[in-house]
């Protein structure tokens, strides 16, 4: 697995690459803006384009934007739902500027009219998306939800009804948050509950569909659908869950990345958990150069070669 963090870009977005590099990540996830902000500040083409430069010349293996938290695509509410498809649209227009690989997002909550109502309402959205930027490159990841309240897409078959509905198989995957896995009651902490997962995961959704993960360790109970993430092997997960899910060869090229807690020492709780997550595969030590890893094309009217 390549393993990376979600990182800030107080600093600029170029600086987030190079932080990222530095405490050993080979993947990086971002938000293009403010995640409590319906639409941020454009980005200038200059800083996508410093961006895109150091991505590869930190030999950066996977990229992702993730989306905000105010957007809900499967709102019942005319206007709710018109601002967030709105939202949506900009934040795919952003991570398209930045050409990262993913644009991970939350898909919704039903708010009361039902999951299968939301579902659909989720999928139209995503048709909407699509359809505003035909031409797009960046995939779209639907997150997994731990389930509490009218969330959605926290089980498989929830996800998989709106990539079946959508249809775009080139332009949707899934993303899976290890603690919403755990937290929906998905207890992969043995070998035969991790057996259990990988098989309910290509029987419903297909390996390969899986495009990206978020490597948290969980404060709470397995099925508590409590959203609390932990540093890896303190929580409730464990080490041995981990160990599992790294050790799989399937996802040897997905990206995983951290959004474990940090405190005033800035990102060395993720440098901690790099080092952990490593060395339950043999590789200890922190990421280093390497052969940069076949990328999508830049965007047209890029200076980037």
């Amino acid at each position: 697995m390549w393993l990376g963090a979600h990182l800030g870009i107080s600093g600029g977005l170029a600086d987030a690459v190079r932080e990222a590099r530095k405490i050993g990540c080979d993947a990086l996830q971002i938000f293009s803006k403010s995640p409590q902000m319906w639409a941020g500040p454009p980005i200038a083409v200059a800083a996508a384009e410093e961006f895109r430069a150091a991505v590869r010349a930190e030999e950066i293996r996977a990229t992702a934007v993730h989306h905000g938290y105010l957007a809900n695509l499967g709102s019942p509410n005319a206007s709710g739902l018109q601002r967030s498809r709105a939202a949506f649209v900009d934040e795919l227009r952003r991570a398209e500027l930045l050409n990262v690989d993913a644009l991970i997002f939350h898909p919704g909550a039903h708010l009361g009219s039902g999951v299968d109502a939301g579902l659909k309402t989720i999928a139209e959205s995503l048709r909407t998306a699509l359809e505003a930027v035909p031409e797009g490159r960046v995939r779209i990841l639907l997150e997994n939800a731990a389930g509490q309240g009218t969330t959605l897409g926290s089980t498989f078959e929830e996800l998989s009804s709106v990539l079946t509905q959508v249809d775009r198989p080139d332009r949707l995957g899934v993303a899976l948050d290890t603690c919403h896995l755990f937290a929906a009651g998905f207890d992969f902490r043995s070998e035969d509950g991790y057996g259990n997962l990988v098989d309910q995961i290509d029987r419903v959704l297909g390996s390969p569909t899986v495009r990206a993960f978020h490597l948290n360790d969980a404060k709470e109970a397995p099925g508590s659908h409590l959203d609390r993430h932990e540093n890896i092997g303190k929580g409730e997960i464990g080490i041995e869950g981990f160990r599992h899910l790294l050790s799989d060869a399937r996802w040897k090229e997905t990206p995983g990345y951290l959004e474990t807690p940090l405190d005033d020492r800035g990102y060395a709780r993720y440098a901690a958990d790099l080092r952990t997550l490593r060395s339950l595969v043999g590789r200890e030590a922190a990421a280093g150069p390497h052969p940069p890893a076949r990328r999508r094309s830049a965007p047209r009217g890029s200076t980037v070669k």
